[in-house]
C-alpha cells in the first residue's frame, strides 16, 4: 500500500491544503469563488450542461427555455459553491458553523427522538447535502453511508470530515445487518437514495418519468421499525449561511410493496425539489437506466 506521503499524493496534499485555508475565508467570499467556478464549469462542461437541461425539460415540461437555461446556470453555480462550502463544514470551528445554520420544523424530529423511535432522514442530493448530517451529528451520532474512492488521501479527508462530530460511516459494501443494527440502537440514519440504480433498482415514477430507483427505504424502515423524516439543506444567497428543513414523518409508510414505497419516496423528494429546483443535483444521469424496450434517455 502506497504511503500517503508518497510523491503521487503530493498534488492531492496541495489541493486539500488549499481547501483547508479557504475554509477560513468569509462565507460570502467562498460563495463568490464557488459561483465563479460554477460559471466556468457551465461554460466548459457542455455534456453535463446538456444532461441538466435534459433533466429539467423532462421534469418541468411547462417551463420556458429561458427558465430552464436560468435554472441550469444556477445549478452549476450552487454546485461550485458546494465544493468550497464542504471545506467549511469539515473544518471550521463548530460555534462558527452553528451560527451560519438555521434548522426549521424540527419539532416532530425531536418528538420522535424523545419517544425513542428509530429515525431515517430522507436526504436527497441537493448541493448542500452534507450539511444537515454534519450539523445534526453534533447532537447525537448520525449514521451515513459512503463509498470508498480510489484516491486514499481524498478518501481519508472525506471520511474524517463527515465523521468530525462522531458521525458513524458505513461503507456501501458492508453487510446490511451492520447498518440495521446501528439504526436499532437509536442512531438516526442519514439516507441519500436518489441516484440511478441501474439493474439493482425497480422502476418508479419520478416527475412522471420511470426512474430506476433502489427500493431500500421501505425495507430499511420495516426491518428497523423506523419513521422516515424528509430532510433538505439549502444554501442561502450571497454566502449568508444555510438552512436545514425537517419535515413530518411520512404517513402510512412502509406499505410492504416495493413499487408503492419507492413511488411514495420519489413523490416526497419531488415536493422538496419543487421548493428549490436550482439546488438539486441535475447534472446526474438520473434516468440513464430505461425500462426494457425504451430508447436511451440521454443522447
Amino acid at each position: 500500500m502506497t504511503p500517503l506521503l508518497h510523491p503521487r499524493y503530493w498534488p492531492t496534499w496541495l489541493g486539500l491544503g488549499l481547501m483547508r485555508i479557504l475554509a477560513y475565508l468569509p462565507l460570502p467570499m467562498l460563495a463568490g469563488i464557488g459561483s465563479c467556478v460554477g460559471e466556468l464549469s457551465h461554460s466548459l462542461f457542455s455534456s453535463r450542461r446538456k444532461i441538466a437541461q435534459k433533466n429539467l425539460r423532462s421534469c418541468f415540461p411547462s417551463w420556458s427555455e429561458e427558465k430552464t437555461a436560468d435554472v441550469t446556470r444556477s445549478c452549476f453555480r450552487y454546485i461550485g459553491q458546494s465544493i468550497f462550502f464542504s471545506a467549511f463544514y469539515w473544518w471550521v470551528d463548530p460555534n462558527k458553523l452553528n451560527q451560519k445554520v438555521k434548522i426549521h420544523n424540527r419539532e416532530e424530529y425531536d418528538i420522535a427522538l424523545s419517544q425513542g423511535k428509530n429515525i431515517i432522514l430522507l436526504a436527497p442530493h441537493f448541493c448542500a447535502l452534507e450539511l444537515a448530517g454534519i450539523v445534526l451529528s453534533q447532537e447525537r451520532p448520525m449514521i451515513s453511508m459512503y463509498q470508498n474512492t480510489k484516491n486514499r488521501l481524498v478518501d481519508k479527508f472525506v471520511k474524517d470530515g463527515r465523521s468530525r462530530f462522531d458521525g458513524i460511516l458505513v461503507e456501501r459494501k458492508e453487510p446490511l445487518r451492520n447498518l440495521i443494527r446501528l439504526i436499532r440502537k437509536g442512531y438516526p440514519f442519514y439516507y441519500l437514495p436518489d441516484q440511478d440504480a441501474r439493474d439493482k433498482g425497480v422502476f418508479a415514477p419520478f416527475f412522471g418519468i420511470q426512474a430506476s430507483t433502489i427500493p431500500m427505504l421501505g425495507k430499511f424502515s420495516a426491518i428497523s421499525k423506523s419513521v422516515v423524516i424528509p430532510c433538505s439543506s439549502r444554501i442561502l444567497d450571497g454566502g449568508k449561511g444555510f438552512e436545514v428543513y425537517l419535515g413530518s414523518p411520512i404517513e402510512d409508510f412502509p406499505t410492504g410493496d416495493d413499487i408503492k414505497d419507492t413511488t411514495i419516496m420519489n413523490q416526497t423528494i419531488e415536493k422538496m425539489i419543487e421548493s428549490m429546483p436550482e439546488q438539486y443535483f441535475w447534472v446526474h444521469k438520473r434516468f440513464k437506466t430505461r425500462p426494457p424496450g425504451e430508447p436511451a434517455f440521454y443522447e
